[in-house]
């Protein structure tokens, strides 16, 4: 698009360290220095970002349904300052079990690994347990907060004896994939998830393109 940083372009860069609890201070420095467009990924990012500003434009890479979500009032007319893309996260969930029903066909019950501190899991788990029901397969949900908590999540798993795993989509979680397809295999616990936990060793991956995600966010800073 003919950008180049530090000729045309100031890129200012700020990382959670999975930690949504700065996610607030970082979005009150970014609208202080008067950047001309946040960019946010995740439900807690963009969240923050549209609790920091009601006039910066704020474009979301690749997060959940906006609309389900809260953040703007439809998808044909957002309204306020918030546009993007979503890999619609609610209805991933659901279509992941449905994966795992077909390649476990004995599947009957199932754990579904949330990140605690992220408000929106419990949106991403209903999808889940509605769409369980129908299926007939029975789920729980195991919570944590911190990547140390995930062996113990497994070891837990394990020892209820269930018959998968699906893993919601978060920051927390998508940076720990690695770690969480090598608990999977060791606890011999079939898992789905976004589509880098196949890649990283895990069973089954199903979900958006996120770099092209963040190649079409660029589309919509640009416009």
């Amino acid at each position: 698009l003919g950008y180049v940083e530090g000729k045309n372009i100031v890129i200012e860069y700020r990382w959670a360290e999975s930690d949504p609890q700065r996610l607030n201070e970082m979005a009150a420095e970014l609208v202080a220095l008067k950047v001309d467009v946040i960019i946010a990924h995740s439900f807690p990012g963009v969240r923050a970002a549209g609790q920091a500003t009601k006039t910066i434009p704020i474009v979301i890479a690749d997060g959940p349904d906006p609309v389900a979500a809260g953040l703007v009032s439809s998808l044909a007319r957002p309204g306020g300052n918030i546009t993007g893309s979503t890999a619609f996260q609610t209805e991933l969930g659901a279509k992941r079990l449905e994966l795992l029903k077909e390649v476990v066909p004995q599947l009957k019950r199932v754990s579904v690994l949330s990140n605690a501190l992220n408000p929106n899991q419990a949106v991403y788990f209903q999808a889940i347990e509605n769409a369980a029901k129908a299926m007939k397969v029975e789920v729980n949900q195991f919570e944590v907060r911190t990547s140390e908590q995930l062996p113990g999540a497994f070891a837990a798993m394990a020892e209820q004896r269930v018959d998968g795993v699906v893993i919601n989509e978060d920051p927390l979680l998508n940076s720990n994939v690695a770690v969480i397809a090598a608990l999977a295999a060791t606890h011999r616990l079939p898992a789905i998830g976004l589509t880098i936990l196949a890649d990283a060793g895990g069973l089954l991956g199903y979900g958006a393109n996120r770099p092209l995600l963040y190649s079409r966010a660029a589309g919509f800073v640009d416009k």
